[in-house]
């Protein structure tokens, strides 16, 4: 990745950032990590699929580990089993190695340390620094007072053995769900309310993906993940800005617990993009009622949602890098995304042609019968990719909105009298059209000159317009999806409105009959394309079959990010 940053046109990471400043301090002569390898980790919790937040963490994690010549592991944090799944863990590991990243044999669970997990309380409970409370949650809110009145809980001054029996009847499954939890004995007239007694078990009857039912306990993030971290040797733990009021409590935990290692959080900004959410409950809310087809619906700020529009992993890092790391929240616009994009496949899409809303052209001077063969180029950027034949005949299928009968004004496309190119082939006069009983035009009429071949006009005259166009006789039928923003609004959470009432109606256009070039036949996914003056299409990774092609629009060829 540091080679990558170094690459990126304007990128503040080739300076660095302040993650790398912090870790370049403690990893010189006298610093707390002098002489050890930076060890990172990314730690998704399973319970849905990873989205471009998340890519923002992964990017930072693996990408921080690899400039310093570090690790970085991948540890699932299972410690919920509320909406854990192995569906979302398989999915996690897809999508990171997607991204170009690889944890080796570094794939670790948190509930792995569950043992662990409960001897450290223990451990904390016979130290005097836990007690179990009886306390409601509501309760437990209400004795941790405000910041002028804090107030103690009555189980806070219980003896170490009554807490300790507690505990251990907890663990064996002698008390309901919610009758106890284990607390945390820190600083009640503490101005962060983290560190007022915070709750680190708690009982939840749950069946767990691993563990089955072997507990009936989980510890809390908040002493799980320094926990985690400690064991396995990492040296920063790099995590978003919502969790820079927990770090104390982080510190606090490993401070008080026999592990060998310590440790460093650093909070850098998560990143927000417009026009969309990234809630994981928001998320799934879609999916589970069906407002998206589902978390690869390509309107979806998730990674698989985005791979199957056709993002590449290129444009999603250029995207991360280029935005940079800071300590200050902030909202990117999606058209910046968008321009990642585009400028990747610029340079690495085929180009090709692709009429969405055909109608049929009839060169009524072409011999009837007749056909012949142009050579065009697959990428102008890319002369080694070649060039490809295409098929011209009498008749070829344009645009619909390339003829009008009645021409609009700086109209410069078909109408009655008017010359334009057909792109690589010849230039042809418009003549007239014909319209079925609706008055819908079904056919338009024009003459080539023959003279003209390959666009050429040997007596100077100006044809102000080119259009694109397939062979009628020998094209494909394809499929294609047009997709627009997911909310009608850059911030569907704010206002007291629910963020489904901005749901864009309009952020799916499905068109059928679809006219391409046959070389297209056979493409599969990740295969991405240029339509010409449509933008860029991606063959559906999901829907998409030899015999009923169907392309997903990427990204359109006219770029509004403003930089």
């Amino acid at each position: 990745m540091a080679d990558e940053i170094k690459n990126v046109e304007g990128d503040a990471a080739v300076q660095g950032n302040f993650i790398w400043d912090f870790i370049k301090e403690d990893t010189a002569e006298g610093g707390r990590f002098e002489g050890k390898k930076v060890h990172t980790r990314f730690p998704p919790e399973p319970n849905g699929y990873l989205h471009i937040g998340h890519a923002k963490a992964l990017c930072i994690d693996f990408g921080t580990a690899e400039h310093f010549g570090g690790i970085c592991n991948l540890r699932m944090d299972d410690t919920n089993p509320t909406k854990e799944d192995v569906e979302y863990i398989d999915a996690i590991k897809e999508d990171i190695k997607w991204l170009g990243y690889d944890w080796d044999d570094r794939f670790f669970y948190a509930s792995q340390y569950f043992d662990q997990m409960y001897e450290f309380a223990v451990e904390l409970i016979k130290k005097g620094l836990a007690y179990v409370c009886e306390l409601t949650p509501d309760k437990v809110r209400e004795y941790r007072g405000d910041t002028q009145t804090p107030a103690k809980s009555p189980y806070r001054d219980r003896p170490i053995e009554e807490s300790l029996d507690l505990f251990e009847r907890m663990k064996n499954g002698e008390f309901e769900d919610g009758k106890m939890t284990l607390r945390a004995k820190i600083d009640l007239a503490s101005g962060n309310f983290n560190m007022r007694d915070p709750v680190i078990y708690r009982i939840n009857r749950l069946k767990h993906h691993r563990t089955g039912d072997k507990w009936c306990i989980y510890p809390m993030y908040d002493f799980a993940h320094p926990i985690e971290d400690a064991l396995e040797g990492i040296t920063h733990s790099l995590c978003s800005l919502e969790f820079e009021a927990h770090r104390p409590l982080y510190d606090w935990v490993i401070n008080n617990i026999s592990v060998p290692c310590k440790p460093r959080q650093i909070e850098f900004a998560r990143l927000g993009i417009n026009n969309t959410v990234m809630s994981k409950r928001k998320l799934r809310e879609l999916v589970e009622k069906n407002y998206v087809s589902g978390w690869d619906d390509p309107r979806m700020p998730t990674l698989c949602g985005l791979r199957r529009r056709g993002y590449t992993p290129k444009s999603i890092r250029s995207f991360i890098e280029q935005i940079g790391v800071s300590k200050v929240n902030s909202i990117v616009e999606y058209g910046f995304l968008e321009h990642c994009l585009r400028d990747d496949l610029n340079e690495t899409a085929e180009r090709t042609m692709c009429v969405l809303k055909p109608v049929k052209l009839v060169i009524t001077n072409y011999p009837e019968g007749q056909s012949e063969e142009f050579e065009v180029e697959n990428n102008p950027n890319r002369p080694e990719d070649g060039t490809r034949k295409v098929t011209f005949s009498r008749e070829l299928y344009i645009e619909e909105t390339d003829f009008m009968e009645e021409p609009v004004k700086k109209y410069q496309r078909l109408y009655p009298g008017n010359e334009v190119r057909i792109k690589s082939a010849y230039i042809v006069k418009c003549t007239g059209c014909k319209k079925d009983e609706n008055g819908n035009v079904v056919e338009v009429y024009a003459e080539y000159d023959p003279e003209t071949k390959g666009g050429n006009t040997p007596d100077g005259r100006k044809v102000r317009g080119t259009i694109h166009w397939v062979d009628a006789n020998n094209c494909l039928d394809a499929e294609v999806r047009l997709y627009d923003n997911l909310f009608t609004v850059p911030d569907p959470d704010t206002g007291d409105r629910n963020f489904l009432d901005y749901l864009n109606e309009n952020s799916l256009e499905v068109l059928t009959g679809c006219k391409a070039e046959k070389n297209i036949a056979g493409a599969k996914a990740p295969k991405s394309y240029q339509f010409m003056r449509h933008g860029y299409f991606c063959i559906d990774n999901k829907d998409s079959s030899p015999e009923h092609l169907v392309f997903n629009r990427s990204v359109s060829l006219k770029d509004s990010f403003k930089k």
